[in-house]
């Protein structure tokens, strides 16, 4: 055999082996743990906050025929009442299923469960008119100047990408692009520019503005021109970063101006809207209420937990489809195929409700165990009020104390709210990391931003508190916190640095 043919034939026995390989049939027990459908309902009605667990209640009540409001006792599977639908074997077979034999994952299609579970994660609003927006003002506007028809569609476009801050935050380049392709209108850059300009003269000032530096200029032009407001434009147009930035010193030195008339451009400037949009933001936007969800009474050295229920009626199974399933298990003369899929949909409508109710009373128990834990980890908070005196508290915390997963705890902090005889708080708000004092003792971070915070505000604007000075204060108080970690806790608390909180 010559060598060619040698490798040839290795090289084939090889690719075999592999392809046998590669096809082999084994059997393999794996275990895979996997949320029922009740448990994923629990853990979605957990992370709703009070006031939309009222809406998802009234909802289910709508949707469900057997749920009822108001406190009662119903029969549950294996009582008296229940007994009839198991005295027939083939009718347990036929009827007796829970609402997991109708729904379980591996026998939906995969692409029937993913539009389930999209249609369950929307949240979808019912729209309401709450006044004009700023773009239906800049298109009424719009519609009042003496443009061609063209120039319309162009101009309707850009107000179409502008935000509800008012500013254009796409380039005219991409603008153009997209006129060409999704409306068939061959325009320039140019044309583009023209119309912006028109838009620039519509109210609010500063409406269609790219930049903020932009944003000011437009409204400084349509000001009466003095000579405060020239001073202004030529700061904003030609020296933005060193006004940003606060180096009113070079400022002064390059236009050769006094401190007066410095504080009489900031004064100009200051008074001037970043955000032209929102200037109708009253009329357009709706106020977000706030339901808490628990309520912490103080009474001298007593704190009582009052879990807020109002508007979450009690629930109840309806007897009316109870009576009607055992009405069928009796008649067994006279089944057609029409009432066993009626009393399939019943069966399958009961299962549901008992669901719900099971997940609304275990939902009750986790919030007020959760709750419980964080009174007791944050008891000198609720009876003083005093940001200073909360303790160190991470999920981890909670979790050992209530006795739930830390996942559960995050959720239940989760957009909820407690009322204290101080205010009402978020539940994130009790949770803070710890730092250590000279001594050793352990505090928490929240206690040291409060009194960076006292610090700044009554610090000399003239001579503002740098990160190193802070350092050394907090030392002084008994605090060894380090600068970076200073200047950590002041972008926390959104605090700018020393040279932009400086004043004249």
């Amino acid at each position: 055999m010559r060598t060619g043919e040698f490798f040839f034939h290795t090289f084939a026995r090889r690719d075999k082996a592999r392809i046998r390989i590669m096809f082999r049939q084994k059997l393999q027990q794996k275990l895979q743990q996997r949320l029922s459908p009740q448990q994923i309902q629990f853990v979605r009605l957990l992370e709703l906050p009070a006031i939309e667990m009222e809406d998802r209640v009234k909802q289910e009540l709508e949707e469900n025929p057997v749920l009822e409001e108001g406190s009662d006792t119903m029969p549950e599977r294996g009582d008296e009442a229940a007994e009839p639908l198991e005295d027939d074997g083939s009718y347990a077979e036929e009827v007796d299923m829970s609402l997991g034999d109708y729904m379980t994952e591996d026998d939906i299609p995969h692409y029937k469960l993913a539009e389930m579970h999209d249609r369950e994660d929307r949240h979808e609003d019912i729209p309401f008119s709450s006044g004009i927006s700023l773009q239906e003002s800049l298109l009424e506007q719009l519609g009042l100047r003496d443009l061609s028809e063209r120039e319309k569609k162009i101009g309707e476009y850009i107000i179409g990408n502008i935000d509800d801050n008012g500013y254009l935050r796409r380039d005219l380049i991409s603008i153009t692009d997209d006129l060409v392709f999704k409306a068939g209108e061959d325009v320039s850059e140019a044309d583009i520019q023209s119309v912006l300009a028109v838009i620039h003269d519509l109210d609010p000032p500063g409406a269609g503005a790219r930049s903020l530096q932009e944003c000011l200029l437009l409204q400084l032009e349509r000001k009466p021109q003095t000579h405060c407001t020239s001073l202004a434009i030529t700061v904003v147009a030609g020296y933005f970063g060193m006004f940003a930035k606060k180096h009113y010193d070079k400022i002064m030195k390059n236009l050769d101006i006094g401190e007066h008339e410095m504080k009489q451009i900031l004064q100009e400037i200051t008074a001037l809207n970043p955000k032209p949009g929102n200037s109708l933001a009253g009329i357009s936007d709706t106020a977000v209420q706030i339901m808490p969800d628990f309520i912490v009474e103080t009474n001298n050295d007593d704190l009582t937990l009052i879990m807020n229920q109002r508007g979450i009626p009690d629930l109840h199974i309806s007897h009316e489809y109870t009576d009607m399933l055992n009405d069928y298990a009796k008649n067994k003369a006279n089944r057609t195929a029409e009432m066993r899929e009626a009393i399939q949909f019943v069966k399958q409508k009961l299962d549901a409700a008992r669901w719900f109710i099971d997940s609304v009373r275990q939902r009750q128990e986790t919030l007020q165990r959760t709750m419980q834990a964080i009174i007791m980890l944050q008891r000198d908070f609720f009876l003083s009020g005093d940001e200073t005196h909360l303790h160190p508290m991470i999920l981890k915390d909670v979790a050992q104390h209530s006795g739930y997963d830390i996942s559960t705890i995050s959720r239940v902090s989760n957009s909820k709210y407690v009322q204290t005889n101080f205010g009402i708080y978020p539940l994130k708000f009790f949770f803070s990391e710890s730092t250590q004092n000279e001594s050793g003792e352990e505090i928490s971070t929240r206690e040291v931003k409060q009194i960076m915070k006292e610090y700044i505000d009554v610090e000399d604007k003239h001579s503002p508190l740098t990160d190193d000075i802070l350092s050394v204060m907090l030392k002084d108080k008994g605090y060894v916190i380090a600068r970076r970690t200073v200047a950590k806790y002041r972008e926390q608390m959104d605090i700018p640095v020393a040279r932009l909180r400086k004043e004249l």
